[in-house]
């Protein structure tokens, strides 16, 4: 069993398959498929745990899965600077009727959550329920559109192109 293994089997002993609906394995990388509603829960266990010490969030990332449904990921990467290991975990997020979707907020957990959620919000259109400065980062203010989104038109928008016939 790997060590990655080893992880995704004590996630789902504490949590259940409630919480961790999925633990896939690709290319020798596991993941744990958390249910959205109790993240915040698995990310704090994940740091706390003594054998686990995930002290370090590398990145957050978010993927457009249309038309599957739910449509969004949310992808987290964690790194223990002690332990010197990885681990995966993804949470599903449904389309809102509206068109956006929504996951609480990592960044009281790893700080460094900070700009990765603040980039995906805007890149994807995702909110981070409790976030402390959902500001965007690259693009302008006005701006309601979500260019990493599948159906965003690869021509762009009238308002990313308002000067062309």
């Amino acid at each position: 069993m790997t060590n990655q293994e080893t992880i995704a089997g004590k996630l789902s002993e504490r949590f259940g398959p409630e919480v961790i609906q999925d633990t896939p394995a690709f290319r020798d990388q596991v993941t744990a498929v958390v249910a959205r509603e109790r993240i915040l829960d698995v990310c704090r266990f994940l740091r706390d745990d003594p054998e686990l010490a995930f002290d370090f969030l590398s990145f957050v990332a978010g993927v457009d899965r249309y038309p599957a449904s739910p449509r969004f990921e949310v992808v987290y990467q964690l790194y223990s600077t002690t332990k010197n290991h990885r681990f995966r975990v993804k949470v599903l997020a449904p389309e809102e009727s509206d068109g956006s979707a929504s996951v609480d907020s990592v960044f009281r957990i790893w700080p460094t959550a900070d700009w990765h959620e603040r980039e995906t919000a805007e890149m994807f259109g995702i909110t981070f329920k409790g976030h402390p400065d959902p500001r965007k980062l690259l693009l302008p203010e006005n701006w309601t559109v979500h260019p990493l989104r599948k159906d965003f038109p690869l021509e762009g928008t009238e308002e990313l192109t308002p000067d062309l016939p």
